[in-house]
């Protein structure tokens, strides 16, 4: 039984959390059944298991079993962005069948769960009152910031997830316009 008294808001907030970590491991497990490519494979064992010690860090953190913040995430790759599209994007549309689900698919599903997951878990950092809850609800949210990061370099390197530029002239002035704010200045 839990004895740390908690706020209403984070309460769910944290229900939330966990809620959709539970949903995350399902997802990527059967995710995981359908993956051809070793690479790939890799990727989801480690994050996996990194995603289930988490999980179980902050099942025993609110359960008062003991406070830690969970561990920052060390992503396996870190190879430069591949800049420019080589090719016209391919028509998209939802598979008919889970049989057509691809490694590309499975990549995609994998970013998009993280995507959330940080979003998720940064609202709740927001809403915990007790300091070291927000702590460990903030390093997770950074936890799947990396974790996408990773899965995204994948998707860079195999041209699932290309990055579109703009001509030098257009990044150059959008970029430049902007000027630092003096020192010194008096906002009052």
């Amino acid at each position: 039984m839990m004895n740390k008294q908690l706020g209403a808001h984070e309460t769910m907030e944290i229900h939330e959390v966990l809620t959709s970590a539970v949903n995350g491991l399902n997802l990527f497990k059967l995710y995981r059944t359908h993956v051809s490519d070793p690479q790939l494979q890799n990727l989801m064992d480690k994050q996996l298991q990194f995603m289930t010690q988490e999980y179980n860090t902050i099942v025993q953190a609110v359960n008062n079993r003991g406070m830690s913040t969970p561990k920052p995430y060390r992503s396996q790759l870190s190879q430069a962005p591949i800049y420019g599209t080589q090719q016209a994007p391919q028509s998209e549309s939802p598979n008919m069948s889970p049989t057509q689900l691809d490694d590309k698919d499975i990549a995609t599903g994998i970013l998009t769960n993280h995507k959330a997951s940080a979003s998720m878990k940064m609202v709740a950092a927001l809403e915990c009152a007790d300091p070291e809850i927000r702590r460990m609800m903030q390093q997770s949210a950074v936890n799947c910031s990396e974790q996408a990061y990773e899965v995204w370099q994948y998707m860079n390197q195999k041209g699932y997830y290309p990055v579109p530029t703009m001509q030098e002239q257009a990044t150059s002035s959008m970029i430049s316009s902007y000027t630092p704010v003096p020192q010194g200045m008096n906002f009052s």
